[in-house]
């Protein structure tokens, strides 16, 4: 039995939440994500490392990496340890995870850097699943500053 419980929505499908990640966590990325640009990085990666289940790291350095094969990379660890983070939520490979809830930001954000480092690098099949799938899980849209 799932810790977070499914809702149901008025259309039928069901709808998952993120649960909350630990303060610790989500204090030390906003602290590196606060250090002087130089330093960044590396004090992200040592969030990622000490959390590697907290997905907003992972969305941090691929937005961080100038190298578009490493924000690729980053955008898809992050992707995958969502798809963990859902499953272990309650998902089963359909409904909505809205981006109204703030947990869902990070597993949202990887798919859409996802999105568009796949796009990048030319693997436009990839790109455009990564779009559908976004579509599918919010259809009312992730904002695309985001």
């Amino acid at each position: 039995m799932p810790e977070t419980p499914i809702n149901l929505t008025t259309g039928g499908l069901p709808e998952t939440v993120i649960p909350s990640y630990d303060t610790e966590a989500v204090s030390a990325l906003a602290e590196a994500l606060a250090s002087p640009p130089s330093d960044q990085k590396a004090m992200v990666a040592a969030v990622a490392a000490r959390w590697p289940r907290y997905l907003d790291p992972w969305v941090a350095l691929g937005a961080l990496s100038t190298d578009t094969i490493e924000a690729y990379a980053y955008f898809r660890v992050g992707y995958h340890r969502g798809l963990d983070t859902l499953r272990a939520s309650g998902w089963r490979g359909s409904g909505y995870v809205r981006w109204t809830h703030g947990t869902n930001h990070g597993f949202l954000r990887a798919l859409l850097g996802l999105h568009r480092s796949a796009q990048a690098i030319g693997e436009l099949d990839e790109a455009e699943r990564c779009a559908q799938f976004l579509m599918q899980l919010d259809p009312s849209g992730v904002p695309e500053s985001e």
